[in-house]
């Protein structure tokens, strides 16, 4: 199934799910802006091509490897920018935080989930770290906070779309999937989600991704006019 006809199925879900309970999300890229367009920012500024970035980090299976180290905590952002500095020709200082300097908080995505909160559901936030420091994507954004339950990456050796990774944030909020909604912006990240029963929402944009959550959270999410 090509990806159009799979979000024209997510939306007839969205329309026959009865409301749930419980809001996962992702972070960046969910709760931030986009984060391929910070990505062409930083080529944009490095003089760098388009989708220079996408070809080696993406597409190199050692570079691959290496995230995915870097988000289970077994690697360092010393290791990602060294090894993505050599492979792009450029200055690897620095060069995670310099990828995603355009990334900002997506206030009207973080309005939605403390509005949820408020309105007695439980959140929970379920990412891929790409390491903490020295740059941090979390950065001036209170977690425990916003969140019932925090799950990030690397402080469980996990990632998704492993299996586990969904089944430990649900034991971590004491809910069943069935009652669960989950919001990524990579569709790969989804069908463990659904297998164990939660909802999920494919995010393109806060305007889409909030009338999708209205529906199936039976909740007003929207600011008062």
């Amino acid at each position: 199934m090509n990806s159009a006809a799979t979000e024209v199925g997510r939306e007839r879900e969205v329309r026959t799910t009865v409301p749930r309970t419980c809001l996962i999300v992702d972070f960046g890229g969910v709760l931030t802006t986009s984060l391929d367009d910070a990505v062409r920012g930083f080529e944009i500024r490095e003089g760098l091509p388009e989708g220079a970035v996408e070809r080696t980090w993406y597409r190199d299976p050692a570079m691959v490897e290496l995230t995915h180290d870097l988000e289970r905590g077994r690697a360092t952002q010393l290791d990602w920018n060294r090894r993505l500095g050599r492979m792009l020709g450029i200055d690897g200082t620095g060069l995670l935080g310099r990828v995603f300097a355009d990334s900002r908080l997506d206030e009207a995505m973080v309005s939605v989930v403390a509005r949820a909160r408020a309105c007695g559901l439980r959140t929970g936030l379920l990412s891929n770290s790409m390491g903490m420091a020295p740059w941090n994507m979390y950065r001036g954004f209170d977690l425990d906070a916003a969140f019932d339950a925090v799950l990030i990456s690397e402080w469980h050796g996990l990632r998704k779309p492993e299996p586990a990774v969904y089944e430990l944030i649900l034991k971590m909020l004491e809910v069943p999937g069935g009652e669960c909604v989950f919001v990524d912006d990579n569709v790969a990240n989804l069908p463990p989600a659904e297998a164990l029963g939660m909802a999920t929402v494919l995010h393109r944009s806060a305007e889409r991704s909030t009338t999708r959550l209205e529906e199936l959270l039976g909740v007003a999410l929207r600011p008062s006019p």
